[in-house]
């Protein structure tokens, strides 16, 4: 049987705790799908919002105003670990695939970011990035990209690959390490960053959306940094969801409404979000795409959509779970009470699958941090540690049959019941070669190897900033083309007018000569090229037309 489950996080109310609240205070885990019902609970954590991360193992919560992360191990439902940081954690993210062994990412008070490894305990910290405490945090689906969102209301694109580099960082003309710097920052935002999150896609066309206390959501092409669309809510936005399909967004407000964000609600040949035309023009959604509970309600400070798309889950500063029903767009029931404010929830993957791919990794415990600084200088090449293990259980047999022909070194010594005598020859034979001479040549060709990438680097990034310029002017031509087709209907909207009141001045004079009565409604200008226009008759052609002008003198015949 399918069974579909969701957690969520609490908070104490003003940072107290008595003995009627602790035993509702912490994480709990709720049976969604067949029957709603609570399973588990992890005592004693006070959650604020955006600082809880879930994988298959284990349960990651950082602290209210406190500088600790408790780690809660989800097979033996007890708590596993208490990690203490330097700096009050304000918002948690996971980076890595959700059975295996990732990274955490931490937002801090003081505006950095840390990185830790799950299975090494490598942590790296950044240095500070956000003039004010980051507020949320969103990994891409290719766990190549991090975007950060602060109070200062910038955001910062990010290179999860850079940011646990292990070559030494080169640096930047401000001489900061460019591995730890973001690599764009996008600013469009006029007040603190509430929530963000990236669309569902693999591709480099994948877009992220960002809800800010300035009444906006924008959606973001974060790979060129580019505002795709913006919209104008009626209230602050607090929290974020998008359909799995990528085809619309949800926001909660502080009355526990939610907002419907339709990309396909006005029918388009281009996609909505990728139209020139409609990029700098922003979108004010309607009342009616405004959901409202029965009665006014506490703020919504979390929104999950449920694994069948079907239902919409918010979580509330009251304590209560909702659910809504998204083909009809309206509120369907309450399905949990906690008691006390709901600041996260994550619905879990289905379970009971039949022939469900067994993961080749888990992870059973954690490896508590052991931070590393990458700035220190005394490293001439690497930021290796000088201890790093990997720490985790393949969960599947490795096949001990003979290695078809495309196995590569590496599969051979995993396969391998110890070290291969390959590598260890190959090991004696460089700790020989450290102090033979002959070895310098080795040296210099790997230092032209070097030059010869990173030249071969440039080239690539010289060709990718030509790419982006060779955009943003097919986007101006087009904007252009677009401006044009309305100036030049509205200089034949003129035309046909003008056109019709010579005729008709025309008309009057051959009547007037001819003795026949002229009358007094076709002197108003009302031919149907002019219908519903004002017009002066004092407008005069541009000089780029060949037609002329109202007040051009009536022939007479």
């Amino acid at each position: 049987m399918l069974t579909e489950s969701f957690i969520v996080s609490t908070r104490s109310l003003e940072n107290k705790i008595n003995a009627t609240t602790a035993k509702d205070l912490g994480i709990h885990v709720h049976e969604y799908q067949p029957n709603p019902s609570l399973k588990s609970s992890f005592k004693k954590s006070s959650i604020q919002p955006n600082c809880l991360a879930v994988n298959a193992t284990h349960i990651f919560a950082a602290q209210a105003d406190k500088s600790v992360i408790h780690v809660y191990n989800r097979e033996r439902k007890n708590q596993e670990a208490v990690v203490p940081f330097q700096e009050q954690i304000t918002c948690l993210a996971l980076a890595g695939a959700y059975h295996g062994a990732g990274t955490l990412v931490m937002g801090t008070r003081e505006g950095r970011l840390i990185s830790w490894e799950l299975a090494t305990g490598r942590q790296i910290s950044t240095p500070q990035a956000h003039l004010q405490p980051v507020t949320c945090l969103a990994v891409d689906p290719t766990f190549n990209f991090l975007i950060s969102g602060s109070s200062d209301s910038n955001l910062h694109v990010w290179s999860i690959v850079s940011l646990l580099s292990l070559s030494q960082p080169s640096q930047n003309d401000a001489g900061q390490p460019l591995p730890l710097s973001p690599l764009r920052t996008l600013t469009n935002h006029r007040a603190g960053i509430s929530a963000v999150i990236f669309g569902h896609s693999a591709s480099k066309a994948n877009f992220a959306i960002s809800a800010a206390k300035d009444n906006t959501c924008i959606v973001w092409d974060y790979t060129y940094g580019i505002v795709l669309h913006t919209y104008l809510l009626s209230d602050s936005p607090i929290c974020l969801a998008l359909d799995p399909a990528d085809r619309a967004a949800y926001a909660g407000y502080e009355d526990g409404s939610i907002q419907l964000l339709d990309w396909y609600k006005r029918p388009s040949q281009i996609h909505p979000l990728y139209n020139p035309t409609q990029r700098f023009t922003p979108t004010q959604p309607p009342p009616s795409d405004r959901w409202r509970l029965p009665e006014r309600s506490s703020p919504a400070l979390c929104l999950q959509i449920s694994y069948d798309s079907t239902a919409l889950l918010s979580g509330h500063e009251s304590g209560k779970v909702h659910r809504w029903n998204i083909a009809k767009g309206k509120y369907t029931d309450q399905i949990a009470d906690a008691t006390l404010p709901v600041t996260n929830l994550h619905v879990l993957p289905p379970t009971g699958f039949p022939n469900a791919p067994t993961p080749n990794l888990k992870l059973h415990n954690v490896v508590k941090p052991r931070y590393e600084s990458s700035l220190d200088s005394s490293r001439s090449n690497s930021i290796i540690p000088s201890n790093y293990n990997f720490t985790a259980q393949f969960t599947s047999t490795l096949p001990m049959s003979d290695p078809p022909a495309h196995y590569s070194d590496l599969d051979d010594a995993l396969r391998h019941p110890s070290f291969p005598t390959m590598i260890l020859d190959e090991g004696l034979a460089e700790l020989t070669a450290l102090n033979d001479p002959n070895t310098r040549a080795s040296s210099d060709e790997y230092n032209n190897l070097k030059q010869a990438n990173d030249s071969l680097k440039t080239q690539l990034d010289d060709a990718l900033g030509r790419q982006r310029e060779a955009i943003a002017r097919v986007l101006k031509l087009e904007e252009e083309r677009f401006q044009r087709g309305e100036d030049e209907a509205i200089k034949r909207a003129r035309k046909r007018r003008r056109r019709v009141r010579t005729m008709e001045v025309e008309e009057r004079s051959r009547k007037a000569v001819m003795g026949e009565t002229v009358n007094v409604a076709e002197g108003n200008g009302g031919g149907d090229g002019d219908v519903g226009v004002e017009d002066d008759g004092k407008e005069e052609l541009s000089s780029d037309t060949d037609e002329m002008s109202s007040d051009r003198p009536a022939r007479s015949d």
